[in-house]
């Protein structure tokens, strides 16, 4: 099978590349920006005509949460428009798309876990335009995966595990807000789950919530990073206000996982686990 990956650069793309290997059976064609510009329909288009893709793994979003806010033509430009070019260029020659999408399409305001059934209200831009591209891809491609995750990290790119160690370095005591709560995500685990679903050919075709197991504070993911590093730098819990920002984010955001185990019956770590094995990674 042959699997274009948009984005590869990135966090989810760069693990991608490091487990491709693991899966001989799978011809891989990594791309990115600018090499192939997803906002770009012709492109897109011909690369397509080119190749004989079984599927397209779509790893490449406009990320910036707050930029957003005033950026939103950019935002647009990549997760919504973007997506629609990959899913009408899949939907001829009979590709598969796989999808990357956010917790952010909630507005955070309830206090247990959300299934793929629960209201969105993005509560900021950035979730605003990735659930246009969401459902961009819904009315466009029936062959498609969308995968919601949140808090995705890696030993690759920026991430808030990078910065949490970099900062420390000169720091004696950080404050972390404790009151938004969610679950942070390897992207090693998610890579691998995508490369096992496109391995089983299953045609369970929809929206499925994937992150890693268990619930945390953005304070309790500091927390666990220092212990694991053993980093002595004081950890302050505080409130969401005393660290305003451009976007909004959403304060719970734990997704309810158990679709994608049932439909898939793929392992989901816990975060802590994960995270001690990013960091050895490292």
């Amino acid at each position: 099978m042959k699997i274009l990956v948009t984005g590869s650069g990135g966090q989810l793309g760069s693990e991608i590349q490091e487990l491709a290997s693991e899966f001989p059976e799978l011809q891989f064609d990594f791309t990115d920006y600018p090499e192939l510009d997803i906002t770009n329909a012709s492109l897109v288009s011909d690369l397509f005509k080119q190749n004989k893709y079984d599927y397209c793994i779509n790893c490449a979003a406009y990320t910036a949460v707050d930029k957003a806010e005033t950026e939103r033509e950019a935002s647009d430009r990549i997760n919504l428009t973007g997506s629609l070019n990959l899913a009408k260029a899949c939907k001829p020659y009979d590709v598969t798309l796989i999808h990357i999408s956010t917790d952010f399409v909630f507005n955070g305001g309830g206090s247990t876990p959300l299934k793929e059934t629960h209201l969105t209200d993005p509560v900021n831009y950035y979730g605003v335009s990735k659930l246009k591209g969401e459902r961009a891809i819904q009315n466009t491609l029936k062959k498609h995966f969308i995968f919601r995750t949140s808090w995705l990290y890696s030993s690759h790119g920026e991430n808030f595990v990078k910065t949490m160690l970099r900062l420390s370095q000169t720091r004696d005591e950080l404050n972390i807000i404790a009151d938004q709560i969610g679950t942070p995500t390897y992207a090693r685990d998610l890579a691998w789950a995508i490369l096992l679903i496109i391995s089983s050919k299953s045609t369970s075709y929809g929206l499925y919530h994937y992150s890693n197991e268990g619930v945390a504070s953005w304070y309790d993911f500091t927390k666990a990073i220092f212990e694991y590093r053993k980093v002595n730098t004081k950890v302050n819990p505080i409130p969401t206000e005393k660290y305003p920002t451009p976007a909004k984010r959403p304060h719970y955001s734990v997704m309810d996982k158990s679709k994608f185990r049932e439909t898939f019956e793929i392992e989901i770590p816990y975060w802590r686990e994960s995270l001690k094995a990013c960091l050895d990674r490292a």
